[in-house]
Formats: C-alpha cells, sequence, structure tokens
C-alpha cells in the first residue's frame, strides 16, 4: 500500500510540484492549503507523514506541528523559506518536527529526506529490541518499556525522537556512544554527518531531566566522541 503524504502549504505552485514530485515516487498526496484544513485532513485521513511549511496565515506551522503532536506522532517534515538559522531549526524541534528543509529544497533532497524520514518511523522501538531497562533514584526515574519519565516525580513530556535518544543511552549506561552511532539509531544512516541534530536533541533532554542543565550529571559529553548516560552515585 503507497504511503500517504499530507503537504500543508498556502502557495499553489509549490504544492503541485511536491504533488507531482512525490505521486511520481509512489506515494498518495493530500494537500492542504492552511493549518485548519491540514488538521482535517490530517485527522480524517491519518497520513503516514506530514510536509509542513512554516509561514502561512490564520495559523501558522509552529501552532499547527504543535496542535499536531496533541494528537499524533506522524513524522513532521518542516519546511521554510527563511534564511537558514539554528534558532529555526530549533523551535521546530521544540514543536516536535522531526526534520527540517529550508527552500528551495532540490527534488532528490526532498524525496531522499521524506523516504529516510518514513524508513526512520517504521524502525522498532527500543523495548521491541533489547530487554526491558528501567533506572531511578531520588531524582530520576526512567521506565523504557512504559514509556515513562519522570522528575521528582512529575512525568517529564519527551517527543518521539527524544525518547528514541534518550532510551539508547540509557540502555547502555556507562557505554560512550558516538556521534555516528547515535544518529544512525535514532536517525538514519543518511544523516550521520548532521551533528547538530545530536548536539540540539541532547541539550533539550537536559534542560527536561538535569537538576542543572549547565552541569549535566546525567547525559555526559564526551568531547569529540559523543556522549554517555552515567547513573547517580
Amino acid at each position: 500500500m503507497a504511503k500517504k503524504t499530507l503537504i500543508i502549504d498556502n502557495d499553489p505552485i509549490f504544492l503541485k510540484l511536491v504533488d507531482q514530485l512525490l505521486s511520481h515516487q509512489g506515494y498518495e498526496v493530500l494537500q492542504a492549503a492552511s493549518g485548519p484544513e491540514g488538521l482535517r485532513l490530517l485527522f480524517n485521513e491519518k497520513p503516514d507523514l506530514v510536509l509542513l511549511d512554516v509561514a502561512m496565515p490564520e495559523m501558522d506551522g509552529w501552532q499547527t506541528c504543535q496542535r499536531i503532536r496533541e494528537i499524533t506522532d506522524v513524522p513532521i517534515i518542516m519546511l521554510t523559506g527563511e534564511q537558514k538559522a539554528e534558532e529555526d531549526v530549533v523551535r521546530g524541534l521544540d514543536y516536535g518536527a522531526d526534520d527540517y528543509l529550508f527552500k528551495p529544497v532540490g527534488n532528490r533532497e526532498l524525496v531522499a529526506r521524506v523516504r529516510a524520514v518514513l524508513r526512520r518511523a517504521e524502525l522498532p522501538s527500543p523495548t521491541e529490541t533489547k530487554r526491558e531497562v528501567s533506572y531511578a533514584d531520588g531524582f530520576l526515574s526512567v521506565d523504557i518499556a512504559e514509556r515513562k519519565v519522570l522528575v521528582k516525580g512529575e512525568r517529564v513530556k519527551l517527543t518521539f525522537r527524544e525518547f528514541r535518544l534518550f532510551a539508547l543511552l540509557v540502555e547502555r549506561a556507562g557505554h560512550i556512544l558516538t556521534h555516528k552511532q547515535l544518529l544512525e539509531k535514532v536517525w538514519g544512516w543518511e544523516y550521520t554527518d548532521d551533528l547538530d541534530y545530536v548536539r540540539i536533541y541532547i541539550s533539550h533532554l537536559r534542560q527536561k531531566i538535569e537538576p542543572d542543565s549547565a552541569l549535566p550529571r546525567y547525559i555526559i559529553t564526551e568531547p569529540g566522541v559523543g556522549y554517555s548516560f552515567q547513573k547517580a552515585r
């Protein structure tokens, strides 16, 4: 069965071009010219992937992404015509996006990213491939089987990608995982050069789980190598 892709963008020319491109690659394509219309299609059609433009009237891409994440973990690739800036990527990840592309984007790159994100979504979760793992101390509690992370008894909300990265680190507690290993396991082999993804996600995790994100005691940086999860002593 063809994978279903929902494109939310108020540019009719871009919608048409992407529709033709992805349809030619065998995808079923749905189009929406606004955030509200996209949310209605999302609810009714349950697509496998969302391509979401940032700059839209009425409800922009940030708001739409946030609404999508309230109801589903469907993969989201955000698109923007703004000049590439790290704060845009950070904001997109904060709202739960899985990937970020800057217009104009080449046909090959767009198709490659769509394939990569869909393939990642089909990867088994850590609990499906490894033994059940849990960790608890007086501050942090992690139950990977239940996808539950607590800080001082309060549940911490992690995005799908944040949890996958954190679970991988916790499962290998005490071992250094390289940037390449983390990228390949969490994002896919196509992303093994995108070191910023790991750095940004690690920063988000530290802000959510560390007593002091500036002086982390759980997620430790191994300079020039990668990261490790260290149990409290």
